[in-house]
């Protein structure tokens, strides 16, 4: 009988196992390559701003973090697995299941030991980095100097120290249940722990493995009780944040209780541990677990129903009244000016003359609305653009200040011809925008466009005198990305302006300052190649060793990429501050802690009718400071942080975080404070939590019977209304000044009356790092109950529903024009509330751009709607208002009418020619001159409704000229 044994399995060959091996290697370099190129090309971006102590702090604080993390979970589970097996019983009688399952683990015992600790340690080391920043703001975090009403401690703790403690709970807490489960199974699967006939048995090496683990999970248990104590004060409840009567009388002192339980039955484990008697433990265990139901729900539930609901007004009053100063303290409520204000609702002849110098800046061009407008006069060429909304700046003028509406021209390269976007025209020849425009706020043209005063390519006007650099390769619109720069002496390759000198067709220019990651050398074009995913990064010739690569341009995202701490308010803005168009950008710190303290949705209350809800990194708070403001030049990119709040304890913190990255405000230019303002989103979040917290004592806020809202937009009643700046003077106020205003209802119900008028000093004076003494002062008038005021949307029923209004409106909407209405604007003159709402007129064919037509005003129940402000004022206000206003020389005209014929006659039989004149020198030459002004004057027409303003310039020039001969011939 024979045997064939089986065939032997074929070895590996030596060939496929190098090959195997060295893609592996391949591949893993090719990953490790394209990480390290995102991250040195994001280093060269910080560092070419400054600014690479904050990634650098940001990359070492996480590796730190994940190390600890590790560590912490890993470095226990495996001692736990160690001492399960290690301290297994040797000669254990298992059952054959458990022989089956140790037959199965066995091979992988040593995977398995270091593994699962580094499995388990991974995802900690990562939860660990997230948390990086929550354990640094502990280590640098100080005292506030503000003590809470409950437990006397500082707020700092709760705003710095308490998040730190309760993360290291968590985590401790996770890493002890995972060691103790895994010790379990270990043990059970070798034999320490025997289930059977009834019973169960453990060694005494694993019983006092279990019971020290135990009694320290127990142990940290006890702690995060304590640390709940703290909690409630930030906790939200029924109607105020933080401990109100039962949660201060009950539930404190339960947790207490609990957490010292927990402390006594933790110390019965570690007897446990060494007498070796469970009973104790396990019957403290069931007694805390009743403990737990009896002081955390039945006591609270008893004092609540039985003490607190039947006498709310006698037991709470004192921790209403913690809640609304703690949150009046945090939001910057808690130094408000409350005046009462006892409104005139019937208006008399010269009622607005103590208020003239208020009405004179009263602002006719809405920025929401005259974007369409500016771009049709200031475009140029479709390659520029301006955003939709415009903002509001001010300026100093012949000495007086000058409400403005403002916008950079910026580069829209999405419009550029579609045969003309090619990688070199989008990248090295459009790079950048050109110039700021600025139009008066309170003026208009006869046809009812904006008065410039600022404008053109090149730009001309009264900021052009001060001669300003008016490039900007940093907007809120610029390109993904530009590379610029080029050796001196070498030929302009960037599109300046689409207008030369001596007859050229444009003129052009080179980047010469420091704006971005140097791109002159083979590896960062290679780095910059796969971060854009663009090989002519790589092979173009024109990337030379003068190269710069332009990215991240957006204002918001500058700051907050070189102060991530920050939240960046929704609303940047330009201006020429010291010979430069820069980027003012608001920042504010944040806190979710802050004791006894009412949180808000940061996003819901920034949310209005020009600003889209927003999808925010930070939410949920209960604390806000303007702390920061920044600037981000629009030629150069440098971004500069100013330290606006420096007593801000949060902004404090994060400067020890990220040393000199924060200038002092002492280094602000005069000229740079000039232009600062109240920032809009701060504002929106005061206003959201004064319709609760306008009152200043517990009994108003507990009867609730005159909370407010912010009024929705007239014209869309899905929105909130937005406030708006304007140069006023408040009752009380001895002259005009640069503010903020909004207006309240009263909450819930269908009344809309107004109820208050809060406007916030926005003029930050103009004198070098010092603030002036009234800027972020809020003011807010309590309207009497006397009087019936009506509301914004109560206004904007009346003009609706006016016949006289309508059948005038009727008419401007006759052919092909669409009505729009401006901003309404709510002002405290003459003594009451004047509304004021332009209203512009929009073609729906050819060239379209809204043109102000008309101007809507009421006070009380009377309205007026004529063709300029000061005639509505005058026709309100009995024939002579006494107002001044930005309109008062302007004699209305409808753009829409044809222009006259400039060969017709003007007798009136239109048949009957003049006379013939001849012309004193040859009939060629006059008639030559005559036949260019009138082609002149119809290419200027034509160029006019094509909205081509170069052409339309160009045959302005040459019908000058036309006409100049034809003087010169006539003399």
């Amino acid at each position: 009988m024979t045997t064939t044994s089986a065939p032997r399995a074929a070895a590996p060959s030596p060939f496929r196992r190098i090959v195997t091996i060295s893609l592996a290697v391949i591949v893993a370099l090719v990953v490790a390559f394209f990480a390290f190129s995102n991250l040195y090309a994001e280093f060269l971006w910080f560092d070419q701003l400054g600014f690479a102590n904050v990634l650098t702090t940001q990359w070492l604080a996480r590796v730190v973090m994940f190390v600890v993390g590790f560590v912490g979970m890993a470095g226990p589970v495996w001692l736990a697995i160690f001492l399960a097996y290690r301290l297994r019983p040797v000669y254990a009688r298992l059952s054959s299941q458990l022989d089956r399952y140790q037959e199965v683990v066995e091979p992988l015992r040593r995977l398995a030991m270091w593994g699962i600790p580094v499995f388990f340690g991974f995802f900690a080391g990562f939860a660990a980095s997230a948390q990086w920043e929550t354990t640094w703001l502990w280590l640098n975090g100080g005292a506030t100097g503000q003590t809470d009403p409950e437990f006397g401690l500082d707020t700092g703790f709760y705003m710095f120290a308490m998040p730190f403690y309760q993360s290291v709970a968590g985590f401790a807490s996770a890493v002890i249940l995972i060691s103790l489960l895994v010790t379990a199974a270990v043990s059970y699967l070798y034999g320490s722990v025997r289930i059977g006939q009834g019973e169960m048995r453990i060694s005494k090496a694993a019983r006092i493995q279990l019971a020290v683990l135990a009694g320290v999970y127990l142990l940290v248990q006890a702690g995060s009780l304590w640390l709940d104590r703290y909690a409630n004060l930030v906790a939200a409840g029924d109607r105020i944040t933080g401990p109100a009567y039962t949660e201060a009388n009950a539930v404190i002192p339960g947790q207490t209780i609990l957490a010292v339980v927990a402390a006594l039955v933790a110390i019965l484990f570690f007897v446990t541990a060494v007498i070796g008697r469970w009973r104790y433990p396990l019957i403290a265990t069931a007694l805390l677990i009743v403990t737990s139901l009896v002081v955390s729900l039945g006591y609270p539930w008893a004092v609540e129903t039985f003490q607190v609901r039947p006498n709310q007004r006698d037991y709470e009053m004192d921790y209403y009244q913690r809640n609304v100063d703690g949150t009046r303290a945090a939001y910057g409520l808690d130094g408000i000016e409350k005046t009462e204000f006892n409104a005139e609702t019937e208006a008399e002849e010269g009622q607005l003359r103590n208020d003239a110098d208020t009405t004179a800046s009263l602002r006719l061009m809405d920025p929401a609305i005259i974007s369409p407008t500016v771009r049709q006069l200031q475009q140029y060429r479709q390659y520029y653009g301006f955003n939709e909304r415009l903002d509001v700046d001010r300026y100093q003028i012949d000495g007086e200040t000058q409400d403005t509406v403002v916008a950079v021209r910026e580069l829209d390269l999405g419009q550029l011809d579609q045969s003309a976007q090619t990688w070199q025209n989008t990248t090295m020849v459009y790079t950048h925008g050109y110039g700021l425009v600025a139009a008066k706020g309170n003026e208009r043209t006869n046809e009812g466009e904006p008065v410039f005063i600022e404008s053109d390519i090149p730009s001309s006007g009264f900021l052009s005198e001060l001669d300003y650099e008016p490039r900007v390769y940093f907007g809120e619109n610029s390109p993904l990305y530009s590379i610029v720069g080029a050796p001196e002496g070498s030929e302009p390759m960037e599109l300046d302006y689409p207008r030369g000198q001596e007859g050229a067709s444009e003129t052009r220019t080179t980047f010469d300052e420091e704006g971005g990651p140097s791109v002159g050398n083979f590896f960062h074009k290679l780095l910059y190649a796969m971060k854009f995913q663009s090989e002519q990064i790589l092979f173009s010739d024109n990337v030379n060793a003068d190269s710069q690569i332009l990215y991240d341009r957006d204002p918001a995202t500058r700051v907050q990429k070189t102060a991530p701490y920050l939240t960046i308010d929704s609303d940047p803005y330009p201006s020429v501050v010291d010979g430069r168009i820069v980027w003012i950008v608001d920042a504010y710190t944040t806190s979710s802690t802050y004791p006894y303290s009412t949180g808000v949705s940061l996003s819901s209350a920034i949310s209005d009718s020009t600003n889209p809800q927003p999808s925010l990194r930070i939410d949920d708070i209960n604390y806000i400071r303007n702390s920061v403001k920044a600037t981000v030049d629009a030629y150069s990119g440098e971004v500069k942080l100013y330290a606006w709040d420096e007593e801000d304890p949060v902004l404090q913190a994060w400067q020890k975080v990220y040393p000199s990255t924060v200038l002092p405000i002492d280094d602000m230019s005069g000229e740079l404070m000039s232009h600062v303002r109240y920032p809009t989103d701060l504002f929106k979040v005061q206003r959201a939590m004064l319709g609760t917290y306008h009152v200043d004592t517990a009994g108003q806020f507990y009867q609730r019977d005159n909370a407010w809202a912010t009024p929705s937009d007239p014209a869309n009643q899905d929105v909130l209304q937005p406030p708006y700046y304007l140069s006023m003077r408040m009752p009380g106020q001895d002259e005009p000044t640069f503010s903020m205003f909004t207006t309240f209802i009263p909450d819930g119900g269908q009344r809309n009356v107004l109820m208050g008028y809060l406007s916030v000093d926005s003029d930050a004076g103009d004198e070098a790092g010092q603030k002036r003494d009234d800027y972020g002062k809020l003011r807010m008038l309590e309207i009497s109950a006397d009087t019936t005021v009506p509301g914004p949307g109560q206004v904007q029923n009346m003009f609706n529903s006016d016949a006289d209004i309508a059948s005038q409106m009727n008419v401007l909407q006759i052919g092909n024009s669409n009505v729009r209405l401006g901003n309404l604007l709510t002002l405290p003159v003459g003594g009451g509330l004047l509304y004021v709402q332009p209203v512009y007129v929009q073609s729906t064919g050819g060239t379209t751009y809204p043109l102000l037509r008309k101007v809507l005003v009421a006070f009380g129940d009377q309205l007026a709607f004529e063709d300029t402000l000061a005639g509505a004022l005058d026709e309100l206000f009995g024939g002579d208002s006494g107002a001044a206003t930005g309109d008062d020389d302007v004699t209305p005209t409808d753009p829409t009418e044809e222009p006259a014929d400039p060969d017709a006659g003007d007798g009136e039989d239109q048949g009957e020619q003049p006379e013939e004149t001849t012309p004193p020198v040859a009939g060629d030459e006059y008639a030559q001159a005559l036949s260019d002004a009138q082609t002149a004057l119809s290419e200027k027409q034509a160029a006019l409704e094509d909205g081509d303003m170069v052409a339309y310039a160009e045959a302005d020039e040459r019908l000058t000229d036309a006409v100049s001969r034809l003087l010169e011939l006539e003399e």
